[in-house]
């Protein structure tokens, strides 16, 4: 059984075009496109006066989303991950500035999240499939306990001297799937800001950034039910300048004797991570949004919620596995 996506849902808010009287310059309008990108839909709206120019800026992201994903994906050949990881235990490997610079986000995260966020899991990633792979099948404890000594995250060494990346044990696998997303959706909204954008929507699966307005109203973002029929929304949010992630799991997973399985694996268990249903993260970058989502579901509801509560500028609302619903105190009052 394959998950519905994109995990978000927006409810858009049209606002009224003014009247264009006289000489007046014409008022700003919508503009949308949308491609596939690093395997989700990559949906991008904003408000100009200049549409030519407007979708030259989107053809321009839709480029840098598919020369990212050609560094950070473990299916893409020749990618920088996928030499980091036919290098693994034997020597660095030159990649990309913009590669090291996920690795070490990554690498915070995970220090942050006390190692639940961790881009190692990727040893696990070919006994559990969850991608164009997926079998269904679930992997036996002896297969899960003999992958567990290649997942830790202190492993992976930057230096950007050189420029390398190295993973220092034979058989470890680094895999970017839980962050480069986020990275580029943050590159999407550095390119519209630069050219002159303010009002914009960026939208990579669960990974969306708001910008300024949609038209004279807030964007309203609505968080998906994680068991609600055709993904339909449960809460809605109203936002600007900032991003808003959702991990849950719902999005790729299978079901096997009545048991869930979803993609979002618990580095210290080997296993898909329980107690938690979906985590969305409200805060100023996808690169961290992305990333801490998946690691506040890891850590489950409690312990994710009080992590929240600890950083700056980061707002969360979790829904446990018993479908309660857990708010940060930033947001009790917006959502």
């Amino acid at each position: 059984m394959r998950a519905r996506r994109p995990s978000l849902i927006v409810a858009v808010a049209f606002a009224a075009a003014a009247a264009c009287t006289g000489g007046a310059p014409a008022p700003p309008h919508r503009v949308e496109d949308q491609r596939l990108a690093m395997g989700s839909l990559l949906h991008l709206t904003a408000w100009t006066t200049d549409e030519p120019a407007t979708r030259a800026v989107f053809a321009g992201i839709f480029a840098e989303f598919d020369r990212l994903e050609g560094l950070l994906s473990v299916w893409r050949e020749g990618s920088d991950v996928q030499r980091i990881n036919a290098a693994a235990g034997q020597r660095p490997v030159p990649v990309h500035e913009d590669t090291r610079r996920v690795l070490a986000a990554a690498q915070r995260l995970s220090e942050t999240t006390d190692g639940t966020f961790d881009i190692t899991f990727g040893a696990l990633a070919d006994i559990w499939r969850f991608d164009h792979d997926q079998d269904g099948g679930v992997p036996t404890a002896d297969e899960i306990a003999a992958r567990l000594p290649l997942v830790d995250y202190r492993r992976v060494r930057v230096d950007d001297g050189p420029g390398t990346a190295v993973v220092d044990r034979r058989g470890m696998r680094v895999h970017l799937g839980g962050i480069g997303k986020g990275f580029a959706v943050d590159r999407a909204v550095a390119m519209l800001r630069a050219a002159g954008l303010r009002d914009f929507l960026v939208q990579a699966g669960g990974d969306m950034y708001a910008g300024g307005a949609n038209g004279e109203v807030a964007w309203r973002l609505g968080i998906q039910d994680p068991r609600g029929p055709g993904g339909e929304s449960f809460a809605v949010l109203d936002l600007t300048d900032a991003t808003f992630s959702t991990s849950g799991d719902y999005e790729r997973f299978f079901e096997k004797d009545g048991v869930r399985y979803h993609h979002i694996l618990d580095p210290r268990t080997g296993r898909p991570a329980r107690g938690t249903r979906s985590v969305t993260v409200v805060t100023a970058t996808a690169t961290l949004a992305e990333g801490l989502s998946k690691g506040v579901f890891i850590l489950g509801p409690e312990r994710g919620l009080a992590l929240v509560e600890r950083l700056p500028d980061v707002d969360a609302v979790i829904v446990t596995e018993d479908n309660r619903v857990l708010v940060s105190s930033g947001l009790r009052q917006r959502l």
